[in-house]
């Protein structure tokens, strides 16, 4: 069992085996999330003699390949900013697909308190959070630094007109062998373990703002906001996502989809089977959200299965490297790099691999047009000439 030593902790994956394709989630919408419900991806695999499995399906994984990539036959759909991090500072991926919403973030303060617009919040307290775990992206501290300055500029509003309050967490629990495997599932995860939509883990500024040591604490829009309001005890007093620029919503998202450069370069083929069956997946979850929904709710965080439909109705879930999602994820590159996030700059468009995308599309139209056109054609009959 392959182990990784960092300062302060040791690290576990399993022993390298190319006969093995792992993958990990993050609890956003992606058509690797309704896959590992379907089972599409894994048949795809199994076609070509190759296992494809949760990360977390093995004892000997913690949690860590999932943010900074130390396993090399893993393939990750999920949040943008571990991948920068990974990218700029750690070690060489690809960025093979990106899946945006538009879910820029909200501001929450609580209910009973008389603040219902942002310049209320003026010599106000506004809380952001900090992991004290160094090994990897400080993904939520981001999210919430790059959400805040985007809602006070919006209303004429700088950080000099509010008081930034620290709240330090431990962050963990990625090694802990009650949060580990084996599971089979990001479902299994998170409906299991975490019971995900009650669970503080991913909301670690909320019980500081009930205590009122936060006047008000960023949430994501739509995800964990409509849980959260329900509670009777916290409002949201603005939200991006009402606003009609994209360049707002760059809130650790788009989802994309990296794997390590050794896989990319030795196992293109891996990277193909993956990229054709999320096209699939994609495609057939454009086709049917409402059920598609019903898998989604299982493992994102929004309030319930007509909530998470109605906030993907309009996503495309089928992956892509299009301008936009490339300038999307240059901006929460650039974010990063300008507040200290990542040491080192790179360029977005190098670390895009659309090559692969190419190719499993390209081979899911001649396998379509193999199987349409050979239904049409006669049995082979033996024709003598002469």
């Amino acid at each position: 069992m392959p182990t990784t030593t960092l300062p302060g902790k040791k690290l576990s994956t399993v022993e390298l085996n190319w006969k093995e394709v792992f993958y990990t989630n993050c609890g956003m919408v992606s058509a690797s999330n309704v896959d590992q419900e379907l089972g599409w991806c894994k048949t795809d695999f199994a076609a070509i003699g190759v296992d494809y499995s949760y990360l977390l399906s093995r004892r000997e994984n913690d949690w860590y390949p999932h943010y900074i990539h130390n396993l090399d036959n893993l393939i990750r759909f999920g949040g943008l900013y571990p991948p920068i991090h990974v990218q700029a500072d750690i070690r060489r991926t690809r960025l093979l697909g990106a899946t945006p919403t538009y879910e820029g973030g909200c501001m929450l303060v609580r209910a009973k308190d008389r603040i219902y617009k942002m310049s209320h919040l003026k010599g106000k307290r506004i809380g952001l959070s900090k992991s004290l775990n160094t090994l990897k992206a400080d993904w939520w501290r981001i999210t919430e630094h790059y959400g805040i300055l985007n809602m006070l500029m919006l209303n004429d509003m700088t950080i000099d007109d509010v008081e930034i309050v620290e709240f330090p967490y431990a962050d963990d629990w990625y090694t802990d062998p009650k949060m580990c495997g084996p599971v089979n599932s990001a479902t299994e995860f998170y409906m299991g373990k975490v019971d995900h939509k009650r669970t503080l883990i991913t909301r670690p500024l909320e019980t500081a703002l009930l205590e009122g040591k936060a006047a008000a604490i960023y949430t994501h829009s739509k995800t964990w906001q409509h849980l959260q309001e329900e509670t009777g005890k916290i409002a949201a007093i603005e939200d991006l996502s009402r606003y009609p620029d994209w360049r707002l919503q760059a809130n650790n998202e788009p989802a994309v989809i990296t794997c390590s450069d050794v896989m990319a370069e030795q196992h293109p083929e891996l990277v193909v089977t993956f990229l054709k069956a999320m096209i699939k997946v994609g495609r057939w979850a454009n086709e049917h959200k409402h059920a598609a929904a019903v898998i989604l709710d299982r493992q994102t965080y929004y309030r319930d299965v007509e909530d998470t439909y109605q906030n993907i109705k309009l996503v495309d879930m089928v992956p892509s490297l299009s301008p936009k999602n490339l300038a999307q994820i240059e901006i929460g590159k650039d974010f990063m790099l300008e507040h200290g996030y990542i040491q080192r700059d790179f360029d977005v468009h190098a670390w895009a691999a659309p090559e692969f995308l190419e190719q499993a599309a390209k081979e899911l139209i001649e396998e379509r047009w193999e199987k349409a056109t050979a239904a049409k054609l006669p049995e082979a009959t033996v024709v003598r000439l002469g």
